[in-house]
């Protein structure tokens, strides 16, 4: 199904897939900043999108920037709700301790993937079916090697 787009800014780039078959579109910056070291902003993109009923959109860090320029995403991934109409913002953050980075309008700054999504509804019980792992959490399976508790 096609996701339309609205151009909201003359500086707006429209979401575009690097390679036919790559998962996500890339998204652009619609502003110049610069984002110093541990800083964070909300950055427009200047395009509104509908995506298809039953479907999500994760905008996600793209991986050459986090790896060269420390440039990553508050709430990665980022979720973008069939029904959201605004402007896709992404709260950006720049991780390198010690380098400013420069983002002019029109460079790509990160990754939108519209996946389908089930809508379960939920059910409040009293009890829950139990299972082998229980509310064994964070930690609960080891570091290294077997796993903890396991042969």
């Amino acid at each position: 199904m096609p996701v339309r787009v609205r151009l909201l800014s003359p500086d707006a780039v429209a979401p575009v897939r690097a390679h036919h078959d790559d998962a996500g579109v890339d998204l652009a910056s619609a502003e110049d900043l610069v984002l110093e070291p541990g800083e964070r902003a909300l950055v427009g993109t200047g395009i509104a999108i509908a995506l298809p009923a039953g479907t999500v959109g994760l905008v996600h860090p793209r991986s050459g920037l986090a790896a060269r320029a420390g440039l990553s995403i508050v709430n990665a991934p980022g979720t973008v709700d069939a029904g959201y109409r605004g402007e896709i913002k992404i709260s950006l953050i720049n991780l390198d301790p010690r380098e400013p980075i420069t983002i002019a309008k029109g460079d790509r700054i990160a990754q939108l993937l519209v996946q389908k999504v089930e809508l379960s509804p939920f059910v409040v019980v009293d009890e829950l079916d139990a299972t082998d792992r229980g509310d064994r959490g964070h930690g609960s399976t080891g570091v290294a090697g077997a796993p903890t508790g396991r042969p």
